[in-house]
């Protein structure tokens, strides 16, 4: 999709604006016990509200955490902007601030939770009863590089604190069809946020994941009217001149859309920041990334580094015949020594594990045993 719209003036951007009495800081060296010592979100009579110039935003199609929802956000310092690349995570200016507040529905108590897909931040506030807060991951661009730090919300649902060695913990989910099933809720530590947002295995920088163009070039959520680029590139924002069509993921739960784009999103979204020819699992030869086809994609490649996580089956992907495919194994499994991803599931994505199974129904072709 083209950026348009460009024409419309700043006054369309301030008339969604709301005025918020929280002024953002960048914390240069240091990271503050409190996520309130930031700015960039706060909590007043059981309603969260962001901080000035703080932008929310989502993503065509999100990774799975657990069912959990989030609210992402990002701010730059004043007179800066992110530069645009087409394939690989945008150039933030040192200052920014990426904030993924993770959070869910209750269902009888607050550690009962369950889900929804309802979107629950509207012009900047959100209404936080019959909800709970889990944690606040922070990503911040410094002089030497971007840094992690995860935050723990209290019981009372007033702040968080800064929790520099993770923690786990014990809720019960309550699954649409009635069912019900305890699991553990991580919240990582800094060598876990490492081990995702360390998306090269040679250099070991920490990046952002999803600020790319492609997760990020869809209708805006947020801004009614706009494209979520456009509208980053008239707030100033986004420094982009785009020649020609922006990339694009599909959402993987819009049936308009080809089982084929859909479960290629969903595999990129939640697997290609570690699954990509450079990324921490590159010793697998498992590519996940959009433009990888045959046996880098995992179609009748037999396993490097799968350990005992194949399920005693032969190939990633077989066409056909997702019973006999690793790859589906493995997003199936609950078995912490075999499931995928690593870090960040608990419980089975029951709707993801469909969608593939859908996808590798529909190829054709078979593999040599």
């Amino acid at each position: 999709m083209r950026l348009i719209g460009l024409s419309l003036t700043a006054l369309t951007i301030a008339a969604c604006a709301v005025e918020t009495e929280t002024a953002p800081t960048y914390h240069s060296e240091t990271n503050p016990e409190y996520l309130s010592d930031w700015g960039m979100i706060s909590v007043r009579d059981q309603t969260l509200h962001l901080g000035s110039n703080v932008t929310p935003y989502d993503l065509a199609t999100p990774l799975f955490s657990d069912y959990a929802l989030k609210l992402r956000t990002v701010w730059m310092p004043d007179g800066t902007a992110a530069q645009y690349n087409a394939d690989t995570a945008f150039n933030m200016p040192v200052g920014t601030v990426i904030t993924k507040t993770f959070y869910y529905p209750t269902d009888g108590g607050p550690s009962t939770v369950t889900y929804a897909r309802d979107r629950n931040l509207n012009n900047g506030v959100m209404e936080l009863r019959g909800l709970r807060l889990i944690e606040t991951r922070i990503l911040v661009h410094r002089e030497t590089g971007w840094n992690a730090v995860a935050y723990l919300w209290n019981d009372e649902q007033t702040d968080a604190v800064v929790k520099r060695i993770g923690a786990v913990l014990p809720l019960t989910l309550n699954r649409p069809d009635g069912r019900s099933e305890n699991f553990a809720y991580l919240v990582p530590n800094a060598n876990q946020c490492a081990g995702c947002h360390a998306t090269n295995a040679t250099t070991k920088a920490i990046k952002p994941i999803g600020i790319k163009a492609r997760h990020l070039n869809k209708p805006s959520s947020f801004a009614d009217g706009f494209n979520q680029l456009d509208h980053w590139v008239a707030k100033g924002m986004l420094d982009a001149d785009i020649k020609g069509p922006a990339p694009r993921n599909a959402d993987w739960t819009d049936t308009n859309e080809s089982v084929e784009r859909r479960a290629r999103a969903y595999l990129d979204a939640n697997c290609s920041h570690c699954h990509n020819p450079n990324g921490p699992a590159d010793t697998s030869g498992l590519n996940l990334e959009p433009d990888a086809v045959g046996p880098s994609l995992g179609i009748c490649k037999t396993p490097i580094a799968a350990g005992t996580g194949t399920g005693g089956r032969v190939h990633g992907i077989v066409p056909g015949a997702p019973d006999k495919s690793i790859l589906m194994f493995r997003m199936e499994t609950s078995d912490p020594g075999a499931m995928m991803p690593e870090l960040g599931r608990s419980v089975k994505h029951d709707e993801g594990v469909e969608l593939i199974h859908q996808w590798i129904v529909q190829m054709d072709g078979s593999c040599q045993t």
